[in-house]
């Protein structure tokens, strides 16, 4: 690489010293005519014949006869000599400068104007190029970080206090320990129902069923939830982050199930909807299960799948929201198969359903 950069430089070096050679040539051309182009008109006015294709009654001036005059009388730069023609005196041409001294006391006084002229067109050509890389730059950055379809801001919100809520030790069902709500790849359920249940607003309080903050079960229902999860202060449903708690508890009892204890002291176990093995087949591609004493049953294969964990997420939705339609559920598997794509033509229509959308 350094062999090519020194090879390059070489060649743009002869470059300009071709074009420096050539500036000379055309100056010392240029001169060489006016000098001859001067004594033609010079020695035509002092012969009174005309030049070519100049008029005779206005002869045009040489530059000789332009200079500032000695104390003599006579032109800078001419000899006169007391000449008897005819009884007019007439002026000899005196030793005119070496074309060579002339051109070098030329550059010296103004410089070689073919190198400025060479240095301002790389300058200009520098100059564009720059403002050319700049707009380019500029509309990358702006087609990239351009603002497209997105998630209502509120999300965002949800999103944080989701974090928080998932701390609680206690989120997962008991006995089984599933956690599907607050999974890593599953969270989005909670902020799913709650935008489409509360609109993200942790102060909703349905007037119909008495349902208050984000999750969409009676105040009642949470509290009893609640009690299970160990909460630092009372329950309070307007308090997000113990509202998405009492959710996640809610729906991983849902999914897993739960064993409670009834009036008489005894276990009560409560299947979930991993209890069922056709569910099981439709979630994970397997019908089998696992059951153990005093435990509900759950799939024998984990639900990794997307489309499993979205129709898993629909059929929570049914058994949560009492009365939901299947258009409903199937809204909510749409808006969780594409949590990290809000451009969807399909979630951008359910997204203007909403209570508020524009």
């Amino acid at each position: 690489m350094t062999h090519d950069f020194e090879s390059f430089n070489e060649k743009d070096d002869e470059w300009l010293s071709e074009l420096e050679t050539r500036a000379i040539d055309l100056e010392k051309e240029l001169f060489d005519w006016r000098e001859s182009r001067s004594r033609e008109i010079t020695e035509s006015v002092y012969r009174g014949e005309p030049v070519a294709g100049q008029a005779t009654s206005a002869p045009w001036p040489s530059e000789d006869s332009m200079r500032p005059e000695h104390a003599d009388g006579s032109p800078s730069g001419v000899r006169t000599a007391a000449r008897t023609n005819g009884g007019h005196a007439r002026a000899s041409i005196g030793a005119l400068p070496h074309p060579a001294e002339e051109r070098t006391r030329a550059l010296i006084d103004h410089g070689r104007r073919s190198v400025d002229r060479t240095s301002a067109s790389r300058s200009r050509k520098i100059t564009i190029v720059t403002a050319a890389a700049v707009a380019i730059v500029t509309v990358l950055v702006l087609v990239v970080f351009r603002n497209g379809p997105s998630w209502p801001p509120s999300v965002a919100t949800v999103q944080s206090e989701i974090t928080a809520a998932c701390q609680n030790p206690n989120i997962a069902s008991e006995p089984g320990q599933v956690n599907f709500a607050c999974g890593k790849t599953t969270s989005q359920i909670l902020w799913i129902f709650a935008l489409l249940t509360s609109t993200d607003n942790s102060n909703y309080t349905d007037s119909k069923t008495g349902r208050e903050g984000l999750e969409p079960i009676t105040a009642t229902q949470g509290g009893e939830v609640a009690w299970s999860l160990d909460l630092h202060h009372p329950y309070n449903p307007y308090n997000p982050v113990d509202s998405i708690a009492v959710a996640a508890r809610a729906i991983n009892n849902i999914v897993g199930g739960a064993t409670l204890t009834n009036a008489k002291g005894n276990p009560a176990v409560q299947p979930g909807l991993e209890s069922n093995p056709a569910n099981c087949q439709q979630y994970t591609g397997s019908s089998a299960v696992i059951s153990r004493a005093g435990f509900p049953d759950v799939c024998a294969q984990p639900v990794t799948s997307t489309s499993g964990q979205a129709a898993l997420a629909a059929d929570v939705y049914q058994e949560w929201v009492v009365g939901a339609t299947t258009a409903a559920a199937k809204n909510v598997s749409v808006l969780f198969e594409n949590a990290n794509n809000p451009g969807n033509p399909q979630v951008q229509a359910i997204l203007q359903t909403l209570p508020g959308a524009r």
